[in-house]
C-alpha cells in the first residue's frame, strides 16, 4: 500500500474508532438510566451495535454450560426492526471448537463461517439464515461466563477490523453489565420487599402501610371525602414461636378472604393488623367491616384454644388537623387500646376532641413534672380562724404552680393530672416536708403554736413509706407533732377501713391528729366515724353556702356540729365567706371557720404576719 493510501486507512480507522466511542458513550446514557429494564437494555444495545457495525442480526444468548446450550434472550434483526426471533431459533446447541472459545477469547472473529459438516445445529442455523461472518463477544461477570452476544452478517463474507472487534468486546461487557445491573436492582429490590412485608404472614408490614396511606391521602378525587383506617389488636400475642406464626398466618388468611381485594391488609405489629379500605366507608359501614374482621379472627382464636381477645378501633382522615399517614394509624390503634381497655365494647372509633384532650393532659402532665423538677412549685396557706374571736389560730398548706408566665395558679387546675399521672406522690411528700419546714417559724405565743393542716391524697395513703414520710417532715423540720394535722378525704379511707384505721393509728401514735375533709359529701361518713380514729370533721362548703337562709344546710350543720360535741371531735366550716355565713356557725356551735371573708390563701411570710397581728394559742 501507497503512503497516501496508509494514511488514508488510518484516517478512516480512526473514523471508524470515533464512531464506535460516540456509539458506546451514547448508549451508557441510555442504558443506565434508573427506568431501564433489562430487556429493554438489551434492545438498546442490540440495535446500537448492529446499527454501528452494519450488520443485519444481533442476538444476546444465555449460555448453559451443563447442557452445552445457548438460550436466546434478544434478538434484533436490522431490516425489519423486529425483535422477535422465531421459535425454531431459540435454542443452539454447541460444541466444537467454537464452544471452546468461548470460554477463552475477548471475541470470537469468523470472517467466513463453516456452515457444513457442524452436527451442533449451528451450521442450519447459519445457512437459514444467510450468515458468512461472525463477530461474537462472550459476556462474562466475575469470571463467570454468562453467555454470548453474536454479531452475524449475512452476505458476502467480511472483514472484521480491529476497531470492529474492540467495539464488540465493549458490547459484550456492556451486556455484562445490564446483567450486573439487573442481578442488583433484583436483589435491592428483595431486600426491599423484605423491609415492607412481615416475614410470616407475608402482609405489608407497617413501614409499607405508611407509604400507601401517605400516596393514598393526597387530594382525594371523584367524590371521595377521606381515608378509614381499621387497627385490630389481639390483646396478647396466642402463642410463642412456631404455633403463634401459625395462628397470625391463618388470621391473616381469613382476613384476605374477608376483605376480598377491597382493602390493603397488613401486619402493624406483633400482634396487631391493620385494613385500610380502598374506598371511603361511612361510620356505619366502618364499623360493620372492623365487625367482620374481629369475627372472623376471634372465631379462628377461640377454635384454637386461645385465650385472647381481638378489639378494633377506627380512625377518619376527617379528624386530622393536618395530612399524616403516621397520625392516622396512630389513631385508629389509639381507639383500639381505648376498646380493650373495656370502656363501651369491642370497637372504637377515634374521637378527635377526646384525643386532643388527652394529648393536652399529657403536655400539661409533663410541663408539671418539668415544673415540679424545677423548683417552680410553692405552698401557700390558708388561715383558719376562731369564730368567737377572730384570731388566726391554725393554717391549711395549699399547692401552688408559679407557671412560666409567672401566674400562681392554683392546685384545683390541675391536681387531678398529677394525681392521674402519679406526681401527687412525689409533690406530696415534699410539700408535707416544706409546710412542716415554713411551720416551724410561725409564732408561737402562748400554748402549742398554730396548728398545721396538710391534705393527704388517697394516693400518698396508700404509700407503705406513709408513716416513715410523716415522721422524717417533722424530724427534719423540728415542727413538734402535735402542732401537725393530716387532712384526708373519706374516698382515701374506703377502700379498706380496716387497714385504713390501723395507718391512722400508727399516725397518731407519732402524736399528730388526723382530720377528716369535706365531711357530709360522701356516702358512709357517719358509719366509719366510730370506725376510725378521727379528730376533726371538715365541714364542707356545699353546706355553707346556704347558711343562713337555707333550712335544709342550717339543719345539717346544727346536727353536724352536736355530733361533734357529742364525740369530742373538734370541727372546721370551710368556705365561709360572709358575715352572716360566720354568725350562723357561731350560733350551731361550729367554732373554727376558714374562708375567703377571713383570707385567701397566702405566702407563709403574710401569714405569719397574721398571726402576730392575731395571737395564737
Amino acid at each position: 500500500m501507497s503512503p497516501s493510501g496508509q494514511a488514508s486507512a488510518r484516517i478512516d480507522r480512526g473514523a471508524w474508532a470515533r464512531r464506535h466511542n460516540h456509539a458506546l458513550v451514547s448508549l451508557a446514557r441510555r442504558v443506565w438510566q434508573d427506568d431501564c429494564t433489562l430487556e429493554n437494555a438489551f434492545a438498546l444495545i442490540c440495535e446500537t451495535a448492529a446499527e454501528t457495525l452494519e450488520i443485519e442480526r444481533v442476538n444476546i444468548w444465555q449460555h448453559d454450560p451443563g447442557a452445552g446450550l445457548l438460550q436466546c434472550l434478544h434478538h434484533y434483526e436490522r431490516s425489519s426492526g423486529r425483535h422477535v426471533l422465531p421459535e425454531e431459533d431459540a435454542t443452539l446447541r454447541v460444541g466444537g471448537e467454537y464452544g471452546a472459545a468461548l470460554d477463552k477469547v475477548r471475541v470470537i472473529n469468523l470472517t467466513a463461517v463453516e456452515r457444513d459438516g457442524d452436527d451442533t445445529g449451528l451450521g442450519d442455523y447459519l445457512r437459514r439464515h444467510g450468515i458468512s461472518s461472525l463477530l461474537d463477544a462472550p459476556v462474562r461477570s466475575a469470571g463467570e461466563l454468562l453467555g454470548v452476544i453474536c454479531h452475524e452478517h449475512v452476505g458476502p463474507p467480511r472483514i472484521w477490523t480491529p476497531e470492529d472487534q474492540a467495539f464488540a468486546g465493549s458490547i459484550g461487557d456492556y451486556v455484562a453489565m445490564a446483567y450486573e445491573i439487573d442481578r442488583r436492582r433484583r436483589l435491592e429490590g428483595r431486600v426491599r420487599y423484605l423491609e415492607l412485608h412481615d416475614p410470616h404472614t407475608n402482609l405489608p408490614n407497617r413501614d409499607h402501610l405508611l407509604e400507601v396511606v401517605h400516596s393514598a391521602l393526597r387530594p382525594m378525587h371523584g367524590g371521595d371525602n377521606g381515608l378509614v383506617a381499621i387497627h385490630l389488636n389481639l390483646d396478647a400475642s396466642p402463642h410463642d414461636g412456631d404455633a403463634g406464626h401459625e395462628l397470625l398466618v391463618e388470621a391473616a388468611t381469613r382476613l384476605r378472604r374477608v376483605l376480598d381485594g377491597a382493602a390493603t391488609l397488613a401486619r402493624v405489629r406483633g400482634n396487631a393488623f391493620a385494613v385500610l379500605p380502598h374506598r371511603h366507608l361511612h361510620e356505619t359501614e366502618a364499623l360493620n367491616l372492623a365487625e367482620r374482621c374481629i369475627d372472623i379472627v376471634q372465631s379462628h382464636l377461640d377454635q384454637s384454644g386461645t385465650a385472647t381477645i381481638v378489639t378494633g378501633g377506627i380512625a377518619f382522615s376527617r379528624d386530622l388537623a393536618a395530612p399524616s399517614a403516621d397520625n392516622l394509624l396512630r389513631n385508629a390503634e389509639t381507639a383500639s387500646q381505648e376498646a380493650r381497655n373495656g370502656r363501651h365494647g369491642r370497637c372504637e372509633i377515634f374521637d378527635a376532641e377526646h384525643h386532643r384532650g388527652l394529648v393536652t393532659r399529657l403536655r400539661l402532665e409533663r410541663t408539671l413534672r418539668e415544673a415540679f423538677e424545677a423548683g417552680q412549685m410553692q405552698v401557700h396557706f390558708q388561715p383558719e380562724v376562731e369564730l368567737a374571736s377572730g384570731r388566726w389560730v391554725a393554717a391549711e398548706a395549699l399547692l401552688r404552680w408559679i407557671d412560666g408566665e409567672g401566674r400562681c395558679r392554683a392546685a384545683q387546675e390541675f391536681v387531678d393530672i398529677i394525681e392521674a399521672s402519679g406526681l401527687i406522690v412525689p409533690i406530696g411528700r415534699w410539700m408535707l416536708h416544706e409546710a412542716c419546714r415554713l411551720a416551724r417559724r410561725w409564732p408561737v405565743g402562748k400554748g402549742i403554736g398554730p396548728k398545721l393542716r396538710v391534705n393527704l391524697s388517697a394516693r400518698q395513703f396508700e404509700q407503705a413509706s406513709l408513716v416513715a414520710d410523716v415522721t422524717d417532715a417533722l424530724a427534719e423540720s423540728g415542727l413538734q407533732p402535735g402542732r401537725l394535722c393530716l387532712e384526708l378525704t373519706e374516698s382515701a379511707l374506703l377502700p379498706d377501713v380496716a387497714v385504713a384505721a390501723q395507718t391512722l393509728t400508727r399516725l397518731r401514735e407519732l402524736g399528730i391528729s388526723v382530720a377528716l375533709d369535706d365531711f357530709g359529701t360522701g356516702y358512709s361518713s357517719l358509719a366509719y366515724l366510730k370506725r376510725l380514729p378521727i379528730d376533726v370533721l371538715k365541714l364542707d362548703r356545699s353546706f355553707i353556702a346556704g347558711l343562713p337562709d337555707d333550712p335544709y344546710d342550717l339543719a345539717i350543720v346544727q346536727a353536724i356540729a352536736g355530733l361533734a360535741r357529742k364525740t369530742g371531735l373538734g370541727i372546721v366550716a370551710e368556705g365561709v365567706e360572709t358575715q352572716a355565713q360566720a354568725q350562723a356557725l357561731r350560733e350551731c356551735g361550729v367554732e373554727r371557720g376558714q374562708g375567703y371573708l377571713f383570707s385567701e390563701p397566702v405566702h407563709n411570710e403574710a401569714l405569719m404576719r397574721g398571726f402576730a397581728a392575731g395571737g395564737s394559742g
